[in-house]
């Protein structure tokens, strides 16, 4: 079975730093599948706060993610401390795609790239909606 390929955009305009928790370890002694997704979202929000926005509130419009990509490349261990690169792009007219790229601060290795697509939802009227425009004048440039 082919590999997930996941081709990053060549600019992000966002990093923060998390460090690896002990919850965030596997019965492998590894950083967890489960928990990339977890740093991800935090991550997320440091984005969003950092114009701010929040998940529930851009403009009065909220966002759901619609589907989320990993792609796995190498260990994270316990005390690690990580990068996390993040853009927004590819966007259309109800979201767009947030890109991450997750590096051990202390090596430079990739330990994984990931990508979520979230669309603006009005979670009064319970229907998408469209892109609002403070979003992209902050991150569609």
């Amino acid at each position: 079975m082919a590999r997930v390929k996941l081709t990053l955009p060549e600019k992000f305009n966002f990093s923060t730093f998390i460090d690896v928790r002990i919850t965030d370890i596997n019965y492998g002694g590894h950083l967890g599948n489960d928990s990339i997704l977890g740093i991800i979202h935090e991550a997320r929000i440091r984005f969003l706060s950092d114009k701010g926005f929040s998940e529930s509130d851009i403009d009065g419009i909220g966002i759901i993610m619609a589907d989320a990509v990993i792609q796995y490349s190498s260990e994270g261990f316990y005390g690690d401390r990580i990068r996390i690169d993040v853009t927004a792009d590819e966007f259309n007219n109800k979201g767009c795609d947030i890109y991450y790229r997750l590096t051990n601060d202390k090596t430079g290795k990739i330990i994984a790239k990931a990508k979520t697509n979230i669309v603006f939802y009005n979670y009064t009227t319970k229907k998408v909606e469209r892109v609002p425009e403070v979003f992209l004048d902050a991150y569609n440039k």
